[in-house]
């Protein structure tokens, strides 16, 4: 997976999805949603998986539970999968290269945000071995933060995180993993850089301005950043 379009910058601001982008959580998501649809005989594979990357709680369960056709509301979904989600959250690992970007974009005093389709209460399990280095993010933006009035893909989340920092949206680059955080990204004037799983079609980034197979393969000097050294 290499670069798709031309790289731009001086970038003023960076902002993270944290989901499959900073942390490896997917893999729970799916896990969990596997269990809870084998329960009933479906099955939830990648050709589902594919469409629900990105989406908050609710979507994401209201798809699941229609295109599987479970028998449950969303709410009893959600009730159901809190528990084993609680169980795994807290052991997420990092993903490759997103300790040291972030280390090093906080060295340097560039500001950095996180704009996330969790909760603060989820944020908080899956951080858990990571306080170290989340703490140097200047603002986090949760969905249910009381200033986001959408989840993603609108693209309210990442404009209160640029308004939090200080910087105009079109100073902003945004790094994401799904499709629909790249689309909210775009909707909120800034620029999007997309760092897929394997498995997803890389037909779904083609209104990212970079693609990427790991965060250890961005090009900060033609941002306009300062380099890894």
């Amino acid at each position: 997976m290499s670069e798709q379009h031309t790289e731009r910058g001086p970038i003023k601001a960076v902002i993270f999805d944290m989901d499959g982008l900073l942390l490896d959580t997917e893999g729970v998501y799916t896990e969990v949603t596997h269990l809870i649809a084998s329960r009933h005989g479906r099955t939830f594979d990648w050709s589902i998986k594919q469409h629900t990357i990105g989406r908050g709680a609710r979507d994401f369960s209201d798809y699941v539970i229609k295109t599987l056709e479970l028998p449950m509301s969303i709410d009893e979904f959600l009730e159901t999968r809190e528990p084993m989600l609680e169980e795994r959250f807290p052991k997420a690992p990092a993903m490759p290269g997103a300790e040291a970007l972030v280390r090093h974009l906080a060295a340097h005093n560039i500001p950095i945000a996180v704009g996330t389709s969790s909760s603060v209460h989820y944020f908080e399990a899956k951080t858990t071995l990571h306080r170290a280095w989340f703490e140097l993010f200047d603002t986090v933006v949760t969905a249910d933060d009381p200033e986001v009035g959408a989840a993603k893909p609108a693209p309210d989340i990442f404009l209160v995180a640029a308004r939090r920092l200080g910087v105009s949206p079109s100073d902003c680059l945004v790094f994401e993993d799904s499709p629909f955080g790249v689309t909210a990204a775009k909707a909120a004037g800034m620029y999007a850089v997309a760092v897929p799983d394997s498995h997803m079609p890389v037909e779904q980034y083609e209104h990212a301005d970079l693609l990427l197979a790991s965060l250890a393969d961005f090009p900060l000097k033609a941002w306009g950043l300062p380099e890894l050294v």
